[in-house]
């Protein structure tokens, strides 16, 4: 079974369906998965020279593999079988489709589990592939690819630093600047061992956190990204690029959207001021008030706290940095929907036509 170009595509990224009708020339199907702190998500892309259009549109789902691993370093056996289920589910949808290859990149929980090689065989065998667990910075890499490869505002300028925000890790990357380096070459990427998941583990316990909790969790964030701001000069950054689930949400949040709707999050430019209130609002907020709000994704209820600490201190310090930098006044971000996802599909694409596959 085959999903022609009359099926609904997702982002600014995929051509329309009179382009899709249109194109010639050599192209690949291919698909990728991203298995990271809090969620798995595939996607199946036909990749030619002229853009990527979905064939499967992303197909997401809380797993929380990364369940209990900050502090166990081990993955649990329940998060183990609801990613496995996941698997099974994504291997059905890829027997109903053309795919010259597979690519498996697992993340920041992975990295970190001692027991992952049970976790590496058992996806074999139900994918016929082996997970590639990859370092943060390959990582920052494929996000920025991503992010900077769709990206259509007029307005934006580069040097871009994009933010990654996972539930175990933040990636923060810096493109080149147009002249001296293209500006979606990787010119300095830092990954740090924060993220939702990882933020509400350690120090958001109490429902809702308390003064105390949060203060930790931002020193604790600071900290980090004193760490990143040794390895990229963010304050040469000219815009803000924010991917990931955490940063997403809070946009559709901080744009009043009754439900979640990507094709107007994508893309949305969201001033610092409207950020940081709405991170500050849903911090402070219970998890049940936070699941009256159907914008949110049920599995990120009781982990988009921790997310809005780490947005709200990585955008406030990249602000502040530019300003000092170079005198301007960095006070916005541009969401996008298009992060390490898109950069696995598009990466191996991009390799399988440079082959000749």
């Amino acid at each position: 079974m085959s999903m022609g170009c009359d099926q609904p595509m997702d982002g600014n990224v995929q051509q329309d369906a009179a382009e899709c009708a249109t194109t010639s020339g050599h192209a690949v199907t291919v698909a990728g998965i991203d298995c990271g702190t809090n969620s798995i998500r595939l996607k199946i892309a036909r990749i030619d020279e002229q853009g990527m259009t979905d064939v499967v549109p992303r197909v997401l789902r809380v797993v929380r593999l990364g369940q209990g691993v900050d502090q166990t370093h081990r993955f649990a056996d329940e998060a183990l079988e609801r990613t496995y289920a996941a698997c099974r589910e994504f291997a059905q949808i890829l027997s109903e489709h053309h795919v010259d290859a597979l690519r498996f990149v697992a993340t920041s929980a992975t990295r970190d589990a001692q027991n992952r090689e049970e976790f590496e065989r058992t996806v074999e065998s139900i994918l016929g592939v082996r997970p590639e667990v990859i370092p943060g910075t390959e990582e920052a890499r494929l996000s920025f690819l991503a992010a900077t490869g769709t990206l259509t505002n007029p307005d934006a300028q580069p040097p871009y630093i994009v933010i990654d925000l996972g539930g175990g890790s933040t990636e923060l990357v810096l493109g080149g600047d147009g002249v001296s380096a293209p500006a979606t070459e990787v010119v300095a990427a830092y990954s740090m061992n924060v993220g939702s998941v990882r933020m509400t583990e350690r120090h958001l316990v109490s429902d809702p956190p308390t003064a105390s909790q949060i203060d930790d969790a931002m020193d604790d964030v600071d900290r980090h990204i004193d760490e990143a701001c040794a390895v990229v000069p963010i304050g040469k950054a000219h815009t803000i690029i924010g991917v990931s689930g955490t940063v997403t949400t809070m946009t559709a949040l901080a744009m009043g959207l009754q439900t979640y709707d990507h094709t107007k999050v994508d893309g949305v430019r969201v001033d610092f001021e409207s950020a940081f209130a709405t991170d500050d609002t849903f911090l402070h907020m219970t998890r049940a008030q936070r699941a009256t709000f159907k914008t949110i994704h049920p599995g990120r209820i009781d982990v988009v706290g921790g997310g809005a600490v780490v947005l709200t201190r990585v955008l406030d310090r990249i602000g502040q940095a530019a300003y000092d930098d170079h005198g301007q006044q960095l006070d916005s971000f541009i969401a996008s929907e298009h992060g390490l996802l898109d950069g696995i599909v598009l990466d191996l694409g991009h390799r399988l036509l440079a082959n000749g596959l």
